[in-house]
């Protein structure tokens, strides 16, 4: 575990699924720069590795993450950007559309989620929080507002009401109101919401990968571009894998009655 006072990230291979820990837990997991580095490029490692089917982001220690190392963060700001990402990363914030990962991410948060950490849950596909969980977006304390997605998508997710309940006030929250607005998707006693998570992460790569990413793709593209745009790529995007390897597969454990064993061709 790092002890050091700049950030990193772990990596952990457990068959198809890439475990990444966000760790500076002396600074409450705070995002500086090279921690944030770090992650973008984990999430490229994930995305480039054809072995490689569902990733799972938690943090080392007591807390998830209280907040950006905003001292850091500010001279970015001031020239109107986000801190550059390294060439081999994505965008883990999902806001940059050219660097945005096509493989699921599930999440799991303990103690302090606050600022960048709400805008990460919101970045990904599943999140599972423990019950002492604690959750707020506080940039308004700050005179800021949040640039990482939380005023588009935590009003998508929890609804108009919700959403400026907690983007106005800054207010905390816990993991009841969370699992509540839809922020997290289930609640768990503290110390098991990372084995939950990884385990919801095996059940995605004991599926058809191109398949979960195909459903990845339709469900952000209806978001992004509407119902109407996502409709008219359903059965041209389901040709598409009915030709592959898997969808014969798919098929043949169906008529077996077994599990599939999917290659991802």
């Amino acid at each position: 575990m790092n002890t050091a006072g700049s950030g990193a990230v772990s990596l952990e291979r457990r068959d198809a699924v890439l475990l990444i820990g966000l760790d500076r837990v002396p600074k409450r997991n705070a995002f500086d720069l090279p921690m944030y580095a770090a992650l973008a490029s984990a999430l490229g490692a994930l995305e480039r590795d054809p072995g490689l089917r569902c990733g799972v982001l938690f943090a080392h220690g007591e807390h998830f993450t209280g907040g950006i190392d905003l001292p850091q963060w500010i001279p970015h700001f001031h020239e109107g950007r986000t801190p550059p990402l390294p060439d081999d990363g994505l965008d883990p914030l999902g806001l940059d559309a050219a660097r945005t990962r096509s493989k699921p991410l599930v999440m799991a948060v303990q103690g302090y989620c606050y600022t960048i950490g709400i805008e990460l849950l919101l970045a990904a596909d599943i999140r599972v929080a423990a019950d002492t969980s604690r959750f707020a977006q506080i940039e308004v304390k700050r005179g800021i507002y949040p640039i990482g997605g939380a005023t588009l998508r935590f009003v998508a997710e929890a609804g108009w009401g919700n959403a400026m309940r907690w983007l106005l006030t800054g207010d905390e929250f816990d993991a009841a109101e969370a699992l509540r607005i839809g922020l997290v998707q289930q609640v768990v006693p503290t110390g098991t919401q990372l084995g939950t998570a990884v385990a919801i992460a095996h059940g995605i790569a004991r599926q058809a990968p191109l398949a979960v990413r195909a459903s990845l793709l339709a469900a952000r593209h209806a978001v992004e571009f509407g119902q109407r745009a996502a409709i008219e790529r359903l059965l041209p995007d389901l040709r598409t894998l009915l030709d592959t390897d898997d969808a014969h597969e798919g098929l043949a454990a169906f008529r077996e009655r077994r599990e599939g064993r999917f290659t991802g061709r």
